[in-house]
């Protein structure tokens, strides 16, 4: 690809994204959204006066957003080896290999799919500390499953309209409950307190002296000062709110004179919060079947609180089985019709749609939890948190009294878990936005912090350090840009279509000889800056390789790195704070000095090193050197060695672009390559001449602190093509 056809392939991003979303035919919902002007007063923050939360059910990332334009799917470049020179897209379910194969609501009952395991023992199986490898094994084959646009088309349309999370993840490797108290409480179980929660302990019953102990994030907001309220239909709590199983909420209920179980059967009515103010979170807010009128009400009669919960009916919750995602889809827009009713509440609002699990549905994204262990109890990798900041990351802790269903400590890692879909709705998030920034559960407490300057103190350090607060979803500042004006359906037509596929046949898995990985439509959009920087440089010696991880960032990351020599090992995770570094130290005397390593990290961030480090005056090494002001990156090539090299730096994506140096021994140079004509992505790799097994791969994207576009890579080659 030339300059030129760079520079004009760049120039038209922008209007072929909004051309793209122009030609969108958004539902009417989401229409009404996007033509309201967002509260602009004091240009920040404080313009939000509400915040509405709307957690689903049981879905993952890939499952819903895989083949997504722009999102890191399954056109990912850079997946996760596994063993027998397969990648994280060929899983094997114990007899044979599965890839991501349609859900296809037109042959079978895709809408209608069974939900799968998902609890904490099969979890961990899956993820197998980080190789995730055999999910239909023990997922079932029906994990692998996807849908695309035509099964989950107001999904889609929602972050076609607004901002969609491609590095949010559940909070913990298991199922409902412990995702929901992490998403309510910022923990399954405090420190301090002796409990842990991580299996699927939905219900305490009996009296109020049974259940969870430790204080919530409601109650936080009340001793603040801070309106809340959670809208739900009781005692349909299948979709869960966890807050019914802790005792202060219980005896709230019983203080209103429920039955003496403490069971939340009698409607709320605003005069019950003098006699017990917890009761309007654990108390029957919408018993109209959980249709929203209560919710609606709110908004139109003023009342709607700063903070709101809706814990959705059963039969709209979107879990697999029970829900399809087209009645889903329907309840979610019902929320936003109810929002943008009535237009200055909307204008004053931010609408959280996330999912609480990913049930037991593929996802291909390795999570960002701490390290894991080796057999032999070592660490595999490091963290630059203490053991004392790391001890609530894992499963040590006894479990809470009185609870069942529960496995014993094992000392695995708790989280986070695998990704899930993640929409931030508002006015000042419109555009059709990607925000690559790590996310898990906690954050959107951490945005209820940012707004009220009411602490969660239950987030651990590692969960503050590593996920961020989901402010880098909004510009406060100029948020009223022209935005085109997502098919209306009735709830009619959405239990009728689910019904429908429910009578249809099941939908089979493709034969091994005709599957293939799926992929993504070639397609930009629109990518929310990050506060990443973060390097990886390798020292080969002939007994050992050491990378040091250095994060040069405002914000925590994980480096996963896989050794592609022993994949059956557990992999290494580094978890690096901002301003800090780690290294990491692989033998290589038992493997005759030959290495092969895999770094990745957040948003496409790759460094790859092969070598054998028995070659002669082996003392070549690239750096990557990021000119944030210039848009420019520097490539340098250091020779500690006594001789010099020729090395060769190709680019392998974005631009065509080689070229041959020499570097003297002892001495160094530096490869300067702008990055303004492809978004700052870049993909290099160096060679060696006369070394035929050594080689440095660096891609990512050089951050600038300012907005830019998701990898253009496919798409430029396509233009180049």
């Amino acid at each position: 690809m030339t300059d030129d056809t760079r520079r004009g392939f760049l120039k038209s991003v922008a209007a072929l994204t909004s051309a793209a979303t122009a030609a969108t035919v958004f539902p009417g919902a989401i229409q009404k959204a996007l033509a309201i002007q967002a509260n602009n007063a004091t240009k920040s923050i404080m313009d939000v006066e509400h915040v509405v939360v709307l957690m689903m059910e049981n879905r993952s990332f890939d499952h819903y957003f895989g083949t997504f334009p722009g999102v890191r799917g399954f056109s990912d470049r850079f997946p996760i080896p596994l063993a027998g020179g397969r990648d994280v897209f060929h899983q094997s379910n114990g007899e044979r290999i599965i890839t991501p194969y349609h859900l296809d609501q037109t042959k079978g009952n895709a809408q209608r799919i069974d939900s799968t395991p998902h609890r904490w023992i099969d979890a961990h199986q899956a993820w197998a500390d980080g190789r995730m490898s055999n999910w239909p094994e023990f997922k079932e084959d029906r994990s692998m499953g996807y849908f695309t646009e035509a099964e989950v088309e107001f999904q889609w349309a929602l972050a076609k309209a607004f901002t969609i999370c491609d590095h949010y993840h559940c909070a913990i490797h298991t199922g409902t409950n412990p995702n929901r108290l992490f998403h309510w409480t910022g923990t399954n179980g405090p420190t301090g307190s002796g409990e842990a929660v991580v299996q699927n302990e939905f219900h305490f019953m009996g009296p109020p002296s049974r259940g969870y102990t430790w204080k919530t994030y409601p109650e936080r907001l009340e001793e603040a000062g801070v309106k809340w309220k959670i809208y739900q239909n009781m005692p349909d709590n299948f979709a869960c709110n966890p807050l019914v199983g802790f005792r202060q909420f219980r005896q709230a209920s019983r203080d209103i004179g429920n039955l003496p179980s403490g069971l939340p059967f009698i409607h709320y009515r605003p005069e019950h919060d003098e006699k017990a103010p917890l009761y309007k979170g654990c108390s029957n807010t919408m018993p109209k079947f959980g249709l929203l009128k209560e919710f609606a009400d709110d908004v139109e009669n003023g009342k709607l609180p700063q903070v709101s919960w809706i814990v959705a009916p059963t039969f709209l919750s979107e879990h697999p089985e029970i829900c399809s995602p087209v009645q889903g889809g329907w309840y979610v827009q019902e929320a936003l019709n109810a929002l943008t009713a009535v237009p200055e509440v909307w204008s004053k609002t931010v609408f959280i749609v996330n999912y609480d699990e990913n049930d037991g549905f593929f996802d291909h994204l390795p999570p960002p939890s701490p390290f894991s262990l080796n057999p032999d109890g070592s660490p595999a990798g490091a963290s630059t948190l203490g053991a004392d900041a790391l001890q609530w990351e894992r499963y040590t802790h006894p479990n809470p009294a009185d609870t069942t269903q529960q496995v014993p400590p094992d000392g695995q890692v708790y989280g986070p878990g695998p990704r899930v879909p993640c929409f931030v709705v508002s006015p000042w998030s419109k555009g059709g936005w990607v925000n690559s920034q790590v996310f898990d559960h906690t954050s959107v407490l951490r945005f209820l912090e940012a707004r009220f300057g009411v602490a969660e103190e239950n987030i651990t350090p590692y969960r503050r350090a590593m996920c961020g607060d989901l402010t880098s979803c909004f510009d406060f500042v100029n948020p009223n840009t022209d935005v085109p004006d997502l098919p209306n359906r009735s709830k009619i037509s959405a239990d009728g279509w689910a019904a429908a596929q429910q009578l249809s046949l099941p939908i089979k898995v493709p034969d091994e000889e005709t599957q293939a990985v799926p992929r993504q439509p070639v397609d930009v959009r629109p990518s929310r800056a990050l506060p990443y920087e973060l390097h990886t440089n390798a020292n080969a010696r002939a007994d050992r390789i050491v990378l040091t991880f250095k994060n040069a960032g405002t914000a925590g990351a994980v480096f996963h790195v896989y050794d592609r020599l022993d994949l059956e090992a557990v992999p290494r995770r580094y978890s690096v704070e901002a301003g800090k570094s780690l290294t990491g130290t692989w033998d290589l005397d038992g493997r005759d000095g030959r290495y092969d390593l895999w770094v990745l990290g957040p948003n496409g961030y790759h460094r790859h090193f092969t070598g054998d480090a028995f070659v002669a005056d082996h003392d070549v090494e690239l750096r990557v050197v990021y000119g944030t002001g210039t848009r420019r990156l520097g490539l340098v090539v250091v020779n500690g060695g006594t001789r010099s090299r020729t090395v060769v730096i190709a680019s392998n994506a974005y631009e065509n672009h080689s070229e041959r140096r020499s570097v003297p021994a002892g001495g160094r140079i530096v490869i300067s390559r702008g990055l303004e004509n492809q978004g700052n992505w870049y993909d290099y790799t160096m060679t060696v001449d006369g070394d035929a097994a050594f080689l440095r791969r660096v891609a990512g994207r050089m951050e600038t602190g300012r907005d830019g576009i998701t990898d253009p890579a496919r798409l430029m080659a396509q233009v180049a093509g």
